[in-house]
């Protein structure tokens, strides 16, 4: 079962790259990058053993990055990968190096450990429980994340949602600062 499993996204996208038929043209990918508020750059997919990526948890990191969690088929274990602008501190990340531009970040209080991966501006990081996935499996998913292709894109990012705006909507009624609750006018609550 966990052969068809994982062999099943890679016979999907073969056709879409070798023929081109249902393949998102790279205007589509990049409306539908941009209605996710993710930056099309920073849209990375990773390849991990029993793992499949859960399609619901593609989501905005930041400004305009992004993340998506990897599921384990056998043990429901997750891998979190997160790719965002910035850089690694060590100064105030308690990260530790373990290689050319990559740092270890061990499990704190029994909360997940990571690998962060620095990159021409910014950081890819995977993370998970340290009692669920091992650091070996967790470096190996970052050594196989990389920008996903158009056949991946398309793979990966959700559809825009019909009439989606090419931008966000600008609400009125958020304040400049503060916590964006909005600003509702005396006595509107009845």
């Amino acid at each position: 079962m966990r052969r068809r499993l994982r062999l099943l996204p890679l016979a999907l996208l073969v056709p879409l790259a070798a023929c081109g038929e249902g393949a998102a043209d790279r205007d589509e990918l990049e409306a539908r990058a941009a209605s996710l508020e993710t930056a099309i750059e920073l849209v990375y997919v990773t390849e991990v053993s029993g793992y499949e990526l859960a399609p619901m948890s593609v989501a905005p990191a930041g400004a305009d990055g992004f993340q998506s969690t990897y599921v384990s088929s056998s043990d429901g274990s997750t891998i979190h990968l997160v790719v965002d602008r910035g850089t690694v501190d060590p100064a105030n990340c308690d990260c530790e190096p373990d290689g050319d531009s990559v740092w270890y970040r061990p499990s704190v209080d029994l909360g997940p450990h990571a690998y962060v991966r620095v990159e021409d501006g910014h950081t890819v990081t995977v993370e998970a429980p340290a009692d669920a996935v091992s650091r070996e499996t967790l470096r190996s998913a970052l050594d196989e994340a990389h920008v996903a292709d158009d056949a991946e894109l398309s793979a990966t990012l959700p559809e825009a949602p019909e009439g989606a705006p090419d931008a966000p909507v600008e609400r009125g009624d958020l304040p400049p600062n503060g916590d964006g609750a909005p600003v509702d006018p005396e006595g509107a609550s009845g």
